[in-house]
């Protein structure tokens, strides 16, 4: 089994020794590297509160998906780490806004710090049809 990297300019760059996305299975799962609140053009963290952190996740995380040729209903799981688990509701209305229909399995943990002490970090498994 082969396994082919993804990588966008529509995504903040790896800040460390990862890739954005793996396509594996025959091209036919993708794992995505966990994705902070950093804004891609500025490489800057998104500040404010949990909804802005969290739509800014949810945006790097689909552009790498459709850089790999798949979509966000093609996800079939995500992780939230949240760093403080207060800020679960208002997360979970932004991430339902996003994945309207038929969302992916999740899990959500809280987290003692994240990189760069962002409030959320968020991974996802897509299958590429």
């Amino acid at each position: 089994m082969g396994k082919t990297i993804v990588k966008t300019n529509a995504a903040p760059k790896a800040i460390g020794p990862y890739n954005q996305g793996i396509v594996a299975q025959a091209g036919r799962l993708l794992f995505t590297a966990g994705q902070i609140p950093l804004d891609p053009e500025t490489g800057e963290i998104v500040r404010g509160e949990i909804e802005s952190q969290t739509r800014r996740a949810l945006q790097n995380l689909k552009a790498i998906v459709e850089e790999a040729g798949s979509g966000l209903n093609d996800v079939v799981k995500t992780t939230v780490y949240l760093k403080n688990i207060d800020d679960f509701t208002s997360m979970n209305a932004v991430y339902e806004s996003i994945f309207k229909s038929d969302p992916p399995a999740r899990s959500v943990v809280e987290v003692s710090r994240l990189p760069k002490d962002v409030l959320i970090e968020i991974d996802c498994i897509a299958v590429i049809p």
